[in-house]
C-alpha cells in the first residue's frame, strides 16, 4: 500500500515516516515541499484546502495519515481564518476524498477539545467544550471527518514532545542552559506523550485485522503537571549526561503565566478503550521520557 503522510516535517510526522515504512511506500508532504533533512517531498498547503484533492488524485494513496495542523495555540486567537482552514476545513476535504475512494483516513486531534473542568480522565464519548479558537477548530475538524462517512481513525493526543521539533522538553533543556531558576505552571495536569509512541500505535492500528474506525484517546499513561514534567526532564538529563547542572524549578499557578488562549487545567485522557481495541498496554509517561532523553544524550 502507498501511505500518504501529510505534515511530514512535524514531530509526529517525522516519526510516522519511520513507523509506517514497513507498511509500504510512504509519500510525505510539507508546506514547503522539503523535509527537515532538505530532501524534496510533495507540497500540501493546508491554508488552501481546495488545493488538496489534486494532490490526492495524483498520489492515489491506499491510506492517508494527517499529521498536519495549525498548532500555534495563542496566535490562533487572532489568526482565526488560518486555524479553521488547516484544522477544520482541510481535514473535511481530505476525509470526503477518502470516503469517495474507499481509503482509510487517520487524523489527529487534541485534549483542547475539552474544557479542562473535569477531575477524572476524559472518555471519548464525553461532551466537548473547547476554550479557544485552536480547540474549537480541532473539534470542528473531528466533526468534519466523521460527517464524511468513510473509515476514519481519529486519535486525540496531548502534551506531545520528541527529541526534534519545538516542544516543552526542548524548551526546558534550552532554558536550563541559560538560567539558574525557572518558574513552571503546576496546576495544569496532563500526560506527556512522545511522538514516537503516537506513530508506533498508528502503525499497529492500521494493520489491525478488524478494520477499526472511530475515535480514540492515544496518550501515554499516568499524569503529571508541567512543573512535574520539567523536574522529571531535568532528572533524566542529569542521569543521561545531557545536562551537567540544572536550574531550580519553582511551581507557580497558571494565573501567574497568562497567555492569550486559555489552557485546559485538566487534560488527562482515558486511553483504556484504545488499549482494549488493539490489545496493547500504553506505557507510563516516564518510560517515553527516558527513551527520548537517551536519544538526545546519544546525539
Amino acid at each position: 500500500m502507498t501511505v500518504l503522510v501529510l505534515g511530514g516535517n512535524g514531530q509526529v510526522g517525522q516519526e510516522l515516516l519511520r513507523a509506517l515504512a514497513p507498511l509500504g511506500p510512504v509519500v510525505a508532504t510539507t508546506r514547503s515541499g522539503r523535509l527537515p533533512d532538505g530532501s524534496p517531498c510533495e507540497t500540501a498547503d493546508f491554508g488552501q484546502p481546495a488545493s488538496l484533492p489534486a494532490l490526492l488524485d495524483r498520489v492515489q494513496p491506499s491510506v492517508v495519515v494527517n499529521a498536519a495542523a495549525y498548532t500555534a495555540v495563542d496566535r490562533a486567537e487572532q489568526d482565526i481564518e488560518a486555524a479553521f482552514a488547516a484544522n477544520a476545513q482541510a481535514p473535511g476535504v481530505i476525509a470526503r476524498w477518502c470516503q469517495a475512494q474507499g481509503v482509510p483516513f487517520v487524523h489527529y486531534s487534541t485534549d483542547y477539545v475539552f474544557d479542562g473542568e473535569g477531575s477524572a480522565p476524559y472518555r471519548e464519548d464525553e461532551p466537548t467544550a473547547p476554550l479557544g479558537v485552536y480547540g474549537t477548530s480541532k473539534r470542528d475538524g473531528e466533526d468534519a471527518v466523521r460527517a464524511a462517512g468513510g473509515r476514519h481513525l481519529i486519535f486525540r493526543t496531548a502534551w506531545v514532545y520528541a527529541e526534534h521539533g519545538a516542544n516543552f522538553l526542548r524548551t526546558m533543556l534550552r532554558l536550563a542552559a541559560e538560567r539558574d531558576h525557572l518558574r513552571v505552571v503546576a496546576d495544569q495536569i496532563g500526560t506527556p506523550t512522545p511522538a514516537a509512541l503516537i506513530a508506533d500505535v498508528t502503525a499497529l492500528a492500521l494493520q489491525h485485522p478488524a478494520a477499526l474506525s472511530g475515535t480514540w484517546h492515544l496518550t501515554a499513561s499516568g499524569q503529571t503537571s508541567w512543573h512535574g514534567f520539567a523536574e522529571a526532564i531535568f532528572a533524566e538529563a542529569l542521569a543521561t549526561g545531557a545536562l551537567h547542572r540544572v536550574p531550580v524549578v519553582e511551581a507557580i499557578p497558571g494565573a501567574e503565566y497568562p497567555t492569550p488562549a486559555r489552557r485546559p487545567a485538566w487534560s488527562v485522557l482515558d486511553n483504556s478503550a484504545l488499549q482494549q481495541a488493539l490489545g496493547i498496554v500504553l506505557p507510563p509517561w516516564q518510560d517515553g521520557l527516558k527513551q527520548v532523553m537517551a536519544a538526545i544524550a546519544r546525539g
